[in-house]
């Protein structure tokens, strides 16, 4: 099938990498346009745009797809199909028509669960046991469209929505093929979505993303791993300044402490919870980059009763 590619992140890269391999044949790409990325901040290529334009292929950049120069080039196109890994706009309902079989999505999570932006950290943060990814045809509701096919991915203990969103990726990208080949062999048709189950995962912003000492062990570190690795956990130093936290350890044996109180050891750093300690393990003070948590307190002069999230 001729095809047209969509998605803007290095998530997208493995699924991309997949149709370039296949026997189908990718015509264009649409990402989205050149943003400030980075330390500096300046002006970059998506990664998806980057890739594309490493393997020749023509790139759409509209600053909508309701754009209708986008949608003039979509028709002249010809594409069979659209696959989508996160692309990150909407699209509207003038474009989901034009190619023969749509606009095909890869989302990372078992739907009806987890509509949305944010399905993989979602998960994390809920505790969930098990998630995947789903194959759909796009229509106008957030993620509601006929599922065609799924695939299960186990969360491990210690995941982060990195660590998960990258296995997902490479699982999610063998979905979309077989998908993609199914639906060309006239084999496969899309069933609607459950009416139960259903739960939404909007983007989790920088307020999420703090940590609440006050809460149980348990939750504390499934909102640091959800948070790992955007938009980043955080809380505040002693001094009052912003302190970023990577994954934590909790130590359900331990002694207990109050909740964000820091106990410095030679090789560790413990903190109280709502329940018991979690140990530290990489820390990023303000202006600084990661470093062992262990090397903080060394340099950090804590006095007696320090606490983390106090000011």
């Amino acid at each position: 099938m001729r095809l047209l590619f969509a998605g803007t992140p290095a998530t997208a890269f493995p699924s991309l990498e997949a149709l370039l391999a296949s026997r189908h044949e990718v015509v264009a790409v649409l990402t989205r346009p050149d943003a400030p990325a980075g330390r500096g901040r300046s002006v970059r290529p998506s990664p998806v745009k980057q890739c594309a334009l490493a393997a020749g292929l023509e790139v759409l950049t509209p600053d909508s797809p309701r754009d209708p120069v986008f949608r003039s080039r979509l028709t002249e196109l010809g594409v069979a199909c659209a696959p989508v890994v996160a692309y990150g706009a909407l699209l509207p309902a003038a474009v989901l028509d034009v190619p023969r079989y749509g606009w095909l999505n890869l989302h990372f999570s078992l739907l009806p669960a987890w509509r949305g932006a944010a399905p993989v950290q979602h998960a994390v943060l809920a505790g969930d046991e098990v998630t995947g990814a789903s194959t759909f045809r796009i229509e106008a509701g957030l993620d509601t469209g006929p599922i065609y096919g799924t695939t299960t991915e186990t969360i491990r203990p210690r995941d982060t929505s990195g660590t998960l969103l990258d296995r997902l990726s490479h699982s999610g990208a063998a979905l979309l093929l077989a998908t993609l080949d199914a639906i060309e062999s006239g084999v496969l048709r899309p069933v609607p979505q459950s009416n139960d189950g259903v739960s939404i995962a909007p983007r989790l912003t920088v307020d999420d993303a703090l940590v609440r000492w006050e809460h149980p062990a348990v939750a504390v570190d499934r909102r640091i791993r959800a948070c790992t690795p955007a938009p980043g956990a955080w809380t505040t130093a002693p001094d009052g300044s912003h302190f970023k936290l990577g994954p934590v350890m909790p130590v359900p044996d331990a002694p207990r402490l109050g909740a964000g109180e820091i106990l410095a050891g030679k090789h560790d750093v413990m903190v109280g919870t709502g329940s018991y300690p979690v140990e530290l393990g990489e820390v990023a003070p303000a202006g600084k980059r990661p470093m062992a948590a262990a090397d903080w307190a060394r340099g950090a002069h804590l006095h007696p009763g320090a606490r983390l999230g106090a000011a």
